[in-house]
C-alpha cells in the first residue's frame, strides 16, 4: 500500500514538471515567427532594394551593399574630337583614296573659280587675295591655314568671316568691311582654290599650328614662337 501511494505521489510530480516546462497555447501563439528586428535591420542594411526602370518596374536583382559600393566600370572612351576641316569627303573609289596626293599647284587648277559657295569661303579668299595675292601658293595657303588655326584656337573670333574682321587684325579691314576683289582676275581665281583646299585641309601647311604672320619687311619684336618663313611672311604660333 506504501508503494502504491509513493508510485502515485512520484508520477504526480513527474506531470506537474512537464506541465511546467511546456509553453501554453497562448504563449505558443504570442511568440514571434520571425527574426528579431535587430536580425532583420541587418538583412535590410546588408543589401540593396531592386533598381527601377523608367517606365517605374523593378528590374534585376538587388545588388549587396559590397557590390553596391564598387564604382561604375567604363565602356566607353571618349575621342578627342577630329577638326571639322579635317573630316574629309571620300571619292568611294578605293583605288583613287590610295593614290598620292596631288601637288599644290594641281590642287588649285582643280579648284580654281570665280565663285565662292558660302560666306565662310568668300572671307577666306579676299582674305588670301588681299593680303597674299603676290606670294608663292605655299605662301597663300599658309595665311590661309592661319586665318582657319584662330577660329579653330578658342581664342579669336570663333568663324573665319569673324577672325578677319577683327580690330586691327588685317590692314585691308575697315571698319570690319572686307573689299571686294576683281572676280575675273587671276589672282581672285588662285584665291578662291586657296581657300577652298585650306578649308578642305588637302594642301598641307608649311606653317603648322600658325597663328601670327608679318612681312619680313617689319620687325615688331614679338616674343612668340617663330613657326616658318614661307614667301614674304615669318609665322609664329
Amino acid at each position: 500500500m506504501r508503494r502504491a501511494t509513493s508510485a502515485v505521489a512520484l508520477s504526480a510530480a513527474a506531470l506537474f514538471l512537464f506541465a511546467a516546462s511546456t509553453p501554453s497555447v497562448a504563449q505558443r501563439t504570442n511568440a514571434a515567427p520571425f527574426p528579431s528586428l535587430s536580425d532583420q535591420r541587418i538583412g535590410i542594411l546588408s543589401a540593396e532594394p531592386a533598381r527601377l526602370d523608367p517606365a517605374g518596374e523593378a528590374t534585376g536583382t538587388p545588388r549587396s551593399r559590397q557590390d553596391a559600393a564598387q564604382p561604375p566600370a567604363l565602356n566607353e572612351g571618349i575621342a578627342p574630337r577630329t577638326p571639322e576641316r579635317a573630316l574629309l569627303p571620300t571619292t568611294g573609289d578605293d583605288e583613287a583614296d590610295a593614290r598620292p596626293s596631288r601637288s599644290l599647284a594641281d590642287l588649285v587648277v582643280d579648284y580654281a573659280a570665280s565663285d565662292t559657295p558660302d560666306e565662310e569661303a568668300e572671307c577666306l579668299a579676299r582674305a588670301v587675295y588681299w593680303e597674299s595675292k603676290g606670294e608663292p601658293l605655299a605662301g597663300q595657303l599658309a595665311v590661309a591655314n592661319v586665318i582657319i588655326n584662330r577660329a579653330q584656337s578658342g581664342r579669336f573670333a570663333s568663324t573665319i568671316c569673324g577672325v578677319v574682321r577683327q580690330r586691327s587684325q588685317f590692314s585691308f579691314v575697315r571698319g570690319g568691311y572686307i573689299p571686294a576683289a576683281p572676280q575675273g582676275s587671276a589672282q581672285w581665281h588662285t584665291a578662291v582654290a586657296i581657300a577652298s583646299i585650306a578649308m578642305r585641309d588637302l594642301g598641307g601647311d608649311a606653317a603648322p599650328q600658325a597663328l601670327f604672320f608679318h612681312a619680313r619687311s617689319v620687325h615688331p619684336g614679338w616674343r612668340l614662337t617663330r613657326v616658318a618663313s614661307v614667301g614674304n611672311h615669318i609665322f609664329y604660333r
